[in-house]
């Protein structure tokens, strides 16, 4: 089987082609690199430099599935180019659907983002709520939605909702919440959290690609949309855990710098029989025992917010 990964030298994208790879698959890896490229020379691997709105029809040539985790990832960075993250989102997707029908391909997995949902006081979010995006990022997510499920017709789609990520990869980011925190708390001895209230679900990197690979089946109960995360915290519960694993001081500083507070209902996901194996508690281990011993020579490409705003040029 022949699958195409957009984003495929992302965080996510570093960590499953390997996977993918000994697993058999034949694999061809797009992204743009802005973040370099980590993934190694193998004989089923092909790695193309490109953007997504930058592929051609012989790009998919025999590729059976197209695993499309390409954006710019998060509210920060979709913030500082908007205009970018509008056209790569929505027209990228667009353009992607459109060629992929053409070369019959047989399924698109998208990975879009619980963050969809905005701010929601629901104790059950489920996939038929209401979408309020508040973000740029949130709303290119939402309508990249929508014109996938527009091709529903034509093609299997799956669309999943992961909450905010958290564990190691390749290519690291410290820009997501646990990550974040954990690194705080190694790197100055101390977390420093907006608010804290803010309710974020989470999801184990771990449990994400597995969940990915099992909706490689083309069974058609896959299709549609899927909340996936598994533990709903508030910023601060998990600034204890964080605390409980690694001696530090919280600092909670009143004011807050992001509203989003939402809590996802993954039962819809849980029915087809997956099961997460991994915790929060897991990834701020796993991050303290990567990282500790290096904590002052991390890259600076793993901080994907600064690392844009000083090296990106249009």
């Amino acid at each position: 089987m022949k699958i195409l990964i957009t984003g495929a030298c992302g965080f996510q994208g570093t960590k499953i082609v390997p996977i993918l790879l000994k697993k058999k698959y034949k694999v061809i890896a797009v992204d743009t690199m802005w973040f370099g490229n980590r993934l190694k020379k193998h004989k089923n691997l092909k790695i193309k430099k490109k953007n997504i709105t930058d592929l051609v029809s012989k790009d998919l040539k025999g590729v059976n599935i197209v695993l499309h985790l390409a954006s710019i990832a998060n509210d920060p960075m979709g913030d500082l180019k908007q205009h970018l993250t509008w056209e790569y989102s929505c027209l990228g997707t667009m353009k992607l659907a459109d060629l992929c029908i053409k070369n019959k391909v047989k399924k698109i997995i998208y990975a879009s983002s619980a963050s969809v949902y905005g701010v929601k006081r629901e104790r059950n979010v489920i996939e038929e709520l209401s979408l309020e995006p508040i973000s740029t990022y949130n709303k290119a997510k939402m309508i990249a939605e929508r014109v996938l499920l527009s091709y529903k017709k034509k093609i299997n789609i799956s669309i999943i909702r992961p909450a905010t990520v958290c564990g190691v990869g390749p290519r690291m980011r410290f820009d997501l919440s646990v990550n974040m925190l954990t690194y705080q708390a190694i790197k100055n001895k101390k977390i420093t959290v907006f608010g804290g209230d803010q309710i974020r679900p989470n999801i184990h990197i771990d449990d994400l690609l597995r969940l990915y690979i099992k909706f490689f089946s083309n069974n058609k109960k896959y299709n549609g949309i899927f909340n996936a995360g598994f533990e709903n915290l508030s910023i601060m519960e998990i600034a204890k855990l964080v605390k409980s694993k690694i001696p530090c001081e919280i600092i909670k500083i009143k004011n807050v710098n992001d509203v989003r507070s939402y809590r996802v209902n993954s039962e819809k996901l849980l029915k087809l029989g997956f099961i997460p194996k991994k915790k929060v508690v897991d990834a701020i281990r796993e991050v303290n025992d990567k990282y500790k011993k290096n904590i002052n020579n991390l890259d600076k490409r793993f901080f994907s917010i600064d690392w844009l705003k000083k090296n990106f040029h249009e």
